[in-house]
């Protein structure tokens, strides 16, 4: 038999609810702050020495996003 849990409530689920808008807030702050590096002109390369990550993880979480919005990316031999 499953013990029986309390309800998450009080401060403690208000914070974890924080940390989840905030996470939510962050990654969209992401997806603007690159999609406006993109078109002005910025490398995979670029974008991802300022965020601290690698060329890879850059393009893997956002390629397929920007190129539906129509943003031309550059290419790494072009």
């Amino acid at each position: 038999m499953t013990p029986h849990l309390p309800e998450p409530t009080g401060a403690e689920a208000d914070d974890l609810a924080a940390v989840v808008a905030l996470r939510e807030l962050a990654d969209r702050l992401e997806d603007a702050a690159i999609e406006r590096a993109m078109r002005a002109g910025w490398s995979w390369g670029q974008v991802a020495e300022a965020l601290g990550v690698t060329r890879q993880a850059v393009h893997k979480k956002h390629h397929r996003r920007l190129e539906t919005a129509g943003i031309e990316l550059r290419r790494r031999n072009a």
